[in-house]
This record gives C-alpha cells, structure tokens and sequence, in this order.
C-alpha cells in the first residue's frame, strides 16, 4: 500500500533548481531514508510533504489526495515533524512541550498528561522526573527524545525526520538511532528520514532514496544498494561501506560461520549476502539468539564479533 507518492516534483529558485522531477513512493508503515550530501536536495523533498516547501511543479499525494488542496494547518497537524534541533519552547515544561500539538487539536489537559506520560515512558524518559523540567535541564540527547514524543503525541500516520541526530554526539546518536527503530517496530508509524550519513541510511532503512544535485540516483533496499550501485556517484557516496568488509559477503569470504545444517535452528533467518553489518548487529540486538544464513553459511552473534576483531587486528598491522 503506498501512502506518499511524489509526482515530477520539481523546486525551481533563482539559483537553479534544487529539485528536478521527482517520482517516488513511500510504502505505508515504511522507514524510507533519503540520504545525499548536503545541498542534494533531500531536505527539500521532505518539506514539501507539509507544504514548508511548495514545488514550483509536480505534487505530493498523501493517501491519494494532493496535500496542497486541503487545509494547511489540518495538513501539519496529523505529521509528526522532528527537526535537527530539537526546537523546544525555553519557557514551557517537558509536558507542555511535547502536549502541544494535542491543545492545538483541543484535547484536554486531563487527555494530554496520561497520553505524555506514556510516550516519555517509551522514550526512556521517566515522567516523575522529567515531565517538569524546563529545555535548559535537558541533555541535547534528552532534548531530542521530547522532540520524537512531540512528534508522535498526535498518534501520527506519517512522521518526517530531519536530519534529527547529526549534531548529538556518536554515543547518543546510536542511542537515538536504536531508539528510532524500537517506536518504529512498536507503533508502526510511517517514517521519512533524511540524512547525509550512509552508515545511519544503511542501518535504518527499509528502503533509501539516494539524491544528487536535485536529482533522484537510486531507490532500493540498503543491500541493493550496496550490492548494485546504480552510477558512479551511488558506488563513490557508499565507498566506505562497500569496500570496508562490511557485508556479510565479506564476513563469510573471511571465513567466519559454519555450513548449514539439515534441521537449522527455529532461529534461523536468512538475509541476502549484501546486508550491512550494521542491519546484523541491529537484529542481533533485538534478538540476541538469532542466527544468520547467508547462502549455505550460518552466522551467530559471535562470528560478528569476531570479525570486528579481526578488522581491528588489520588496521593494527596496516599501522605498523
């Protein structure tokens, strides 16, 4: 089922255009990642499905219906926006912070606490602590979790992502980044997030969306990608994951894993050779017995960190 659907979407300033014609189509209940480098255009995109951008030509259907032939306000009310910074009100608690969106929509404040409350749970933020607290006593990695609960308090079909975690620091961005995949998996909320970090692109996506210069490069699953770049800029932007042993392609040519057997374990599960380490070490996490078959080999939790020994051994060698 498709639910986002851009159509020959074209942004055209004095400058040039910043996007050129894009056709594209985000699946319902998806986490779609649209990754290029900075000034790509994918930023732009993403603002066009709650009209902060307006194309100069195309549309953006929303379950069939042009999002530029309803209300505006209605429109921004049912999408779950997270921007770079979280963007909270310096003079407002947490709970009103994230409740704000729930008083726009005329719920009452005896609805919006119990509603906040339980979003804060599923952020890892305990409400008898932080439900209070002002902006100026929040992390930047606390912070960013209010914005996600701002986000989702309306119970939103779709929720855009903008580049949320690039200024967080490499701990608390994979915190957030398992943290995203976790209310993903539970709430099933449809996702488009935009990033110029292929190793975040490689590990949240169902699918990616590559952009250049307002131009759409490549759609596919992450190991598509990885596996068949469409062009020269797709194969040199996924360089690193592509040439840096990690696939599982190359977990297996390094000779770690054992032949399937016969009977495979009910944990089993196969995943095509060009699945990133990071996709792996993701499931892993969430399912700490789960094995692994890549062709006729099986991998187990301790084959990934093998090998991650091993690379570390290599680099030591090459340094030497």
């Amino acid at each position: 089922m498709i639910l986002i659907e851009f159509k020959g979407v074209t942004k055209e300033y004095q400058s040039g255009a910043a996007l050129a014609a894009i056709n594209l189509r985000v699946a319902s209940r998806e986490l779609f990642v649209l990754v290029g480098p900075s000034g790509s255009g994918k930023t732009t995109l993403l603002k066009t499905v709650n009209r902060l951008v307006v194309p100069t030509s195309g549309q953006v259907l929303i379950d069939g219906v042009d999002v530029a032939a309803g209300n505006l306000q209605e429109l921004r009310q049912h999408i779950g926006y997270v921007l770079q910074s979280s963007a909270l009100f310096p003079n407002m608690t947490v709970l009103q912070n994230a409740g704000v969106q729930l008083e726009a929509l005329g719920w009452s404040k005896a609805k919006i606490r119990p509603r906040i409350e339980q979003l804060l749970q599923m952020v890892d933020l305990d409400p008898a602590i932080y439900a209070n607290r002002k902006p100026a006593e929040l992390s930047g990695v606390e912070a960013q979790r209010v914005g996600i609960v701002r986000a989702l308090a309306a119970d939103p079909k779709l929720m855009l992502m903008d580049e949320p975690f690039s200024a967080l620091d490499p701990v608390s961005k994979r915190q957030l980044q398992q943290l995203i995949l976790k209310l993903h998996r539970e709430l099933a909320t449809t996702i488009i997030f935009v990033t110029h970090d292929m190793h975040e692109a490689m590990l949240l996506a169902d699918h990616v969306a590559v952009i250049h210069d307002g131009h759409l490069q490549q759609v596919g699953r992450p190991q598509e990608i990885i596996g068949a770049p469409a062009n020269e800029f797709v194969a040199n932007f996924f360089k690193d994951i592509i040439e840096d042993h990690q696939t599982l392609r190359q977990v297996v040519k390094a000779g770690f894993g054992q032949a399937t057997g016969p009977s495979p374990s009910p944990t089993l599960v196969a995943l095509p050779p060009e699945t990133t380490i990071y996709q792996w070490a993701a499931l892993i996490q969430n399912q700490p017995l789960v094995q692994v078959k890549v062709n006729q080999t099986t991998l187990a939790a301790t084959d990934l960190v093998s090998y991650l020994a091993s690379l570390e051994k290599e680099v030591a060698t090459n340094v030497q």
